[in-house]
């Protein structure tokens, strides 16, 4: 894996980024907005997958995710929303803000609306 973020349909790389926190999985949204692809068939790969990327990626429609770090909080999530997944190393935690704020959030459009206003989009 190159890039923080990138995304496979049938092996090739349609879109990625090097972005950080959250933000490639926004400009992510975007693409798909503009494409026309069935978001259940893409692959994507993520260097840092916590709940709120795991929130964001079912929200998208992602049913198949390679994390290098998961956390416990994210393994949940892909669990609870039968998301193929699979992951370089297992954490308990991501020290990571967000993950803090999302303990009590599992809604997927409450989270949602709360990260993207988190991100100013």
């Amino acid at each position: 894996m190159e890039a923080t973020f990138e995304v496979y349909l049938n092996d090739r790389l349609i879109f990625y980024s090097n972005g950080k926190w959250l933000h490639p999985l926004f400009d992510f949204e975007e693409f798909l907005l503009k494409e026309n692809l069935d978001p259940a068939t893409l692959f994507v790969k993520d260097k840092i997958v916590g709940k709120a990327a795991a929130l964001l990626l079912v929200k998208f429609d992602i049913r198949h995710v390679h994390a290098g770090v998961l956390s416990e909080p994210g393994k949940r999530v892909m669990e609870d929303y039968n998301v193929s997944f699979s992951f370089d190393r297992l954490v308990k935690r991501i020290s990571c803000k967000t993950e803090e704020l999302l303990v009590l959030i599992d809604d997927l459009d409450e989270a949602y609306l709360m990260l993207k206003e988190r991100a100013h989009r």
